[in-house]
């Protein structure tokens, strides 16, 4: 079966062993941009400010040119950049999350990524189980496959506070080379990822919304295409609102090669973090998995990450498909609202 889709040529349609041996991906900070970050924030500490917080009141002259070039990077690169460098000893926890707001403050405006009202959120293993309908995969310990985060937010940011005692590294491959590959291999596939899934909000859906959505897991708009792709259960789980929302055999196929093709070796970059790494991705062109991991047996030094969700201005973010509107003016109201009950 034939197929009209373009194939993708931009530098965010890569693969693996590319990127894997190119350090530009790393962008490591240096003896002026830590003492910038060091000033910033003794600043921030002085005058008793608390997140949220703007750029201005973080002031870096000399790494903003920096940090321009990486979300341009982001946004019409390769579509993710690792910003390296940090002095993680040095730094409280407390310090870190006054660091790391105000270095991504640069690149856009944070909004709540669950319904707990989280504009800084934490990646943690909670004891919640991945068939939980209600909990969501960060809060596991379990290996996460490849997804997007689950509203169409633009930058997905994460900063190491603690590494695992084992397991846990992020997996990266690009929606744009599934696409391509699927385009070769299976167009039948591919035209199937351009339809309607439903999708389970797993429990944080906001006031008046239906516990299920529907989008189209590739959609194309002024020549740019994006993905929508979540993990496996959000699909499966979406079936407990009525059997007409579970995927259909076609639908699970489409799925299931995607996971293939993107574990494929050749097409997938591996990092493990180190404390004080701050990785970025564009959310609608990257997917990402993680390692199972283990924790180390003392309280506080279970592998925690700090995320963001940062909307990128309009005329510097990837334009998104009429398809896509009403999942992104969720993130133009500032995300998912918070609610009571999971916010106590």
């Amino acid at each position: 079966m034939a197929t009209a889709r373009p194939r993708i040529t931009s530098p965010d349609a890569w693969i693996g062993p590319e990127i894997q041996q190119d350090p530009a991906w790393i962008c490591t900070l240096d003896g002026s941009d830590i003492a910038e970050v060091d000033a910033a924030l003794a600043r921030v500490k002085r005058e008793g400010l608390r997140i949220p917080f703007d750029s201005a009141a973080f002031p870096l002259p000399r790494l903003r040119a920096k940090l321009d070039r990486i979300l341009d990077e982001i946004e019409n690169g390769r579509g993710f950049q690792l910003i390296r460098g940090i002095p993680r000893h040095r730094y409280s926890d407390g310090d870190c999350e006054l660091i790391y707001w105000g270095i991504t403050s640069y690149f856009g405006v944070p909004v709540s990524q669950n319904a707990r009202g989280h504009l800084l959120g934490h990646v943690r293993d909670e004891g919640r189980q991945i068939d939980d309908p209600n909990a969501r995969a960060y809060q596991t310990n379990v290996r996460m496959d490849f997804h997007t985060d689950m509203l169409p937010i633009d930058v997905l940011g994460l900063f190491c506070l603690r590494t695992a005692k084992s397991g846990g590294a992020s997996k990266l491959t690009s929606a744009l080379t599934i696409h391509n590959v699927l385009r070769e291999e299976r167009p039948d596939l591919l035209e199937a990822l351009y339809g309607l899934f439903h999708l389970d909000w797993r429990g944080e859906e906001p006031a008046g919304e239906q516990p299920w959505f529907s989008i189209p897991m590739f959609s194309e708009s002024r020549g740019k295409i994006t993905t929508r792709i979540c993990s496996l259960a959000y699909y499966e789980s979406a079936a407990r609102f009525g059997e007409q929302y579970r995927p259909t055999a076609l639908q699970r196929e489409a799925l299931l090669a995607v996971q293939e093709i993107a574990n494929r070796p050749e097409l997938m970059l591996t990092m493990d973090f180190q404390e004080g790494d701050i990785q970025l991705i564009n959310n609608h062109t990257m997917m990402h998995a993680r390692e199972a991991y283990e924790d180390h047996p003392e309280p506080g030094r279970q592998r925690h990450l700090l995320r963001m969700w940062i909307a990128v201005p309009d005329g510097k973010r990837r334009p998104l498909a009429d398809a896509l509107a009403d999942r992104y003016r969720w993130v133009q109201r500032g995300g998912i609202p918070a609610k009571a009950a999971a916010a106590a």
